[in-house]
């Protein structure tokens, strides 16, 4: 069963391609997503990575976090499965 790992603390000039290649090395990746603004299009400075075995996700954030990438030291953990927040309720 694919795992999805949180991946902060990154560089805003960090590309996904970087991302998948930094976590190919622990095994097969599925996926890379690195969060943006949805106005500007700027790195948010987080991402998320998926990997396809447990093990590797397991050794990829062992290796990892806390590693310097991009001039910054990452922060890699195992994502957390939360709700999306309901925006219909916000007050500005």
């Amino acid at each position: 069963m694919a795992k999805k790992i949180y991946v902060g603390n990154m560089n805003y000039a960090t590309t996904e391609d970087e991302l998948s290649a930094l976590f190919s090395q622990y095994g097969d990746v599925t996926s890379v997503n690195i969060i943006k603004d949805k106005y500007t299009g700027q790195a948010k400075g987080f991402g998320f990575v998926e990997m396809a075995q447990d093990d590797a996700a397991v050794a990829a954030i062992s290796a990892l976090d806390g590693k310097d990438f991009g001039g910054r030291k990452l922060r890699v953990n195992e994502a957390e499965n939360r709700p999306r927040r309901d925006r219909d309720n916000y007050r500005y």
